[in-house]
């Protein structure tokens, strides 16, 4: 579906892309990885037209840049900022919807599942909302529509751990249907949500990996956590993902979304001199909404 034929890209004497050579093909989940000015929002304005560039992009045989429109039509895009944009919230879904033919309604009740109330902030400016509410809107009109291609630039950085888990759960009703290219410039935070990683570094492709795809993006995980003493560090850190305590601090316990796993470990690993016993549990759910584990 998607084709990088020795792209080169340069601004002014600076070559920020040498030579990519690259083939998505549908059914894939690629993590685009790399440092911070590695090339991978580059690669990604190159996809969707915005730049110009030498060698070949290609979208289902089309280029992007002279049939922008059909492409577009295509792709679902979550930027890494948040454009600037000042029209109020319900005036964007609405523009959004009609340059892809799809319906608001659909963008809206995506946006409410992430626990956004367009309707709260129907009137606002876009540039006026929190990190975390334009990140949801965005998300919600990438995902609130029919696409055959997901672009996601840091998707998830800017969301609560509830949030992330039913973004996780969106994807996951997409990935038979979709290309999904997630960027970030760590390979933890979106490891489990992929079945290939392509890194880059200073303009090159250096890692092209095909991975076990075994995390069930939809999945949750009941997790356990015992101290030896309180900490109220450690405490601040774990009640950002919901995790609750009855005895004063020493035991913890919550939910974490499947593909969050490694994310979590990586906050637990701060705290590792303090870690006393952890659990982590499988959770099922059943046909009446009720929660059972397995190790």
């Amino acid at each position: 579906m998607i084709q990088f034929e020795n792209v080169v890209k340069r601004f002014r004497r600076h070559q920020v892309l040498k030579g990519v050579e690259l083939e998505i093909e549908r059914g894939h989940r690629v993590a685009l990885v790399g440092s911070n000015g590695a090339g991978k929002t580059t690669l990604i304005r190159c996809l969707l037209g915005e730049y110009t560039c030498e060698g070949s992009v290609r979208v289902d045989g089309l280029d992007p840049r002279e049939h922008r429109r059909e492409v577009l039509s295509k792709v679902g895009f979550v930027p890494q900022l948040p454009p600037p944009l000042k029209m109020p919230v319900i005036q964007l879904v609405r523009f959004a919807a009609s340059l892809c033919d799809a319906d608001p309604r659909r963008m809206i009740e995506v946006a409410g599942r992430l626990g956004l109330n367009v309707d709260s902030f129907r009137n606002h400016p876009f540039v006026k909302l929190s990190g975390g509410q334009k990140q949801k809107l965005l998300i919600a009109i990438a995902l609130g529509r029919d696409s055959e291609l997901l672009l996601l630039d840091e998707p998830a950085a800017n969301l609560d751990p509830q949030a992330r888990h039913i973004f996780f759960e969106l994807l996951a009703e997409k990935k038979e249907t979709s290309v999904m290219l997630i960027s970030s410039h760590r390979l933890d935070e979106v490891a489990t949500l992929v079945n290939r990683v392509v890194e880059m570094d200073q303009g090159n492709l250096v890692l092209d990996d095909r991975v076990a795809d075994l995390v069930e993006l939809s999945s949750r995980l009941y997790c356990e956590v015992g101290l030896i003493r309180p900490e109220t560090a450690f405490a601040r850190a774990i009640m950002q993902w919901g995790f609750q305590t009855g005895d004063g601090g020493l035991n913890w316990s919550g939910y974490v979304a499947g593909p969050d796993r490694l994310r979590y470990l990586g906050v637990l690993s701060r705290y590792a001199a303090l870690l006393g016993s952890l659990r982590m549990d499988e959770v099922d759910t059943d046909a009446e909404g009720h929660d059972t584990r397995h190790d």
